[in-house]
């Protein structure tokens, strides 16, 4: 993949176009054309004129096609195609037929095909070389089909990439400049033949998901048969209590801090395993294997994902106190000392007090610290941040959030570590298990902040780079050709 401002030419017999400007005095806007008044090409159209361009529509039925941005204009096919040299086509594969039979009026234009399928495999070729067929005499561009509707009318496209492919290097270059001028990053995939690819791309589901998604499963799954074993199977089996309604809120309000603590110190473990990395290697400038790179682009999902189970915990902390089994057993006890005439002694436990105190405030705070993180992640929100603001909510406030967040839990705990009762059937209870991935996050941070360490890591990450042997270069230059 190159940028699209270094395109260089795919054949060397690619055809001459005629000017991208037809129809543009000197001085005066340059005119595009859309075929295709749906959705897409009314949002498309509506950013091209906002851009600086002159839009014209090109309809089957010219008079009756509905609203269209203002300042555009809409004629017959036929018409629009010669006041143009650049067409985007914003019409399904299906209705295609009728660009064959303007064969002879396409010929040295450039068409831009925005298709998408329903589903993969629907037709035996792409799209975009189904259009190519149809009108060989035309330079055919599959892009920009990534795009949708929304984000054109809602002008969300300040630095999304999008991506070219097509036989022509001159057209490709005359496509880019467009998308350029609409903010897009563009980048080029090579001859058409890339054009099925493309198509594909948007007929995945949350590519970007899936990894955080299979992590949260398989936490979510394990810890909750954990639990299920140590808490409502062990008692039926030692004690021969069914508490088997615990299963709903009582073992969830578990799994899900546990689960969300653990998905937050995987967002900065990739982090500090990259700073190791570049601590023994010596230098930057070496890429980091594909599964640290691919970890490292979803940390934003996972921090979102464990955001998501910290507001279920939260809420189901909620609920708890008007649970049926909660309130049963305090009206029992009530209703025990006066059939009994007898009360229970209460003293007061001052460390009790603290503990619980420090635990909820810690858990507040923590909580607090999460949503703050997750707002940021917004594109609305970070984008209104500098650098160094964004680089400081993410990073130092992101480690104080799990430094809370672990100590949140250490407080639950603190006077259970030791207990012989905690370890049910010789096992750890889940809390333990929580703690061990954070607490390891958290001893290698302090690690890196050592002003030794902190010092060399910051040389390296501005080019500094550690003398090698004769035998390392040598690798380096055979893993680099």
């Amino acid at each position: 993949m190159v940028e699209s401002s270094t395109l260089e030419k795919m054949q060397p017999d690619s055809m001459l176009l005629h000017p991208i400007d037809t129809g543009a005095a000197p001085g005066q806007q340059e005119q595009l054309c859309i075929f295709g008044t749906g959705d897409l090409g009314r949002s498309l159209g509506q950013r091209l004129l906002q851009s600086g361009y002159r839009v014209v529509y090109g309809s089957r039925r010219p008079h009756s096609c509905g609203p269209l941005p203002q300042g555009a204009q809409v004629m017959s096919h036929a018409a629009a195609v010669q006041s143009a040299g650049l067409i985007f086509i914003c019409v399904h594969r299906e209705h295609y037929e009728f660009l064959e039979t303007m064969a002879p009026l396409l010929k040295g234009k450039v068409l831009v095909d925005l298709s998408n399928n329903l589903k993969k495999g629907m037709y035996p070729e792409a799209n975009a070389t189904y259009l190519q067929r149809l009108v060989p005499g035309a330079a055919v561009v599959k892009g920009l089909n990534t795009l949708s509707a929304w984000a054109l009318q809602n002008g969300l496209l300040a630095g999304k990439q999008v991506y070219l492919c097509g036989n022509s290097a001159e057209a490709k270059q005359a496509v880019a400049e467009t998308a350029t001028k609409l903010g897009l990053t563009v980048l080029d995939r090579g001859s058409l033949s890339a054009a099925r690819e493309l198509e594909d791309f948007p007929l995945q589901l949350f590519p970007e998901w899936r990894l955080p998604l299979r992590v949260a499963i398989g936490l979510t799954a394990f810890f909750f048969f954990y639990l299920l074993i140590r808490d409502v199977i062990y008692a039926y089996v030692e004690q021969r209590k069914d508490i088997s309604f615990r299963i709903v809120v009582s073992l969830a309000n578990k799994v899900f801090p546990i689960v969300s603590l653990i998905m937050l110190s995987l967002c900065y473990l990739p982090g500090v395993i990259a700073a190791f990395l570049q601590l023994y290697r010596g230098t930057k400038y070496r890429d980091f294997p594909d599964w640290l790179d691919r970890w490292m682009l979803c940390r934003k999902q996972m921090g979102l994902v464990a955001l998501g189970f910290s507001f279920l915990h939260v809420i189901y902390t909620f609920i708890i106190p008007i649970r049926y089994a909660v309130r049963y057993k305090l009206i029992s006890r009530v209703v025990d000392e006066m059939k009994n005439n007898k009360t229970t002694p209460f003293y007061f436990d001052n460390t009790e007090a603290w503990g619980t105190d420090v635990f909820y405030v810690l858990g507040v705070l923590g909580f607090f610290l999460y949503v703050l993180l997750g707002l940021t992640s917004l594109p609305s929100v970070g984008g209104s941040l500098s650098w160094r603001e964004f680089s400081f909510i993410q990073s130092k406030l992101g480690h104080l959030t799990l430094s809370i967040c672990t100590a949140h839990g250490y407080v639950y705990g603190w006077n259970k570590f030791l207990r012989s009762a905690t370890y049910k059937w010789y096992t750890p209870p889940g809390y333990m298990l929580c703690l061990v991935v954070p607490s390891v996050v958290l001893v290698l941070k302090v690690l890196l902040l050592l002003p030794c360490v902190d010092h060399t890591l910051t040389r390296i990450r501005q080019g500094w780079e550690r003398t090698q042997s004769k035998e390392e270069m040598g690798e380096i230059k055979a893993t680099n050709l």
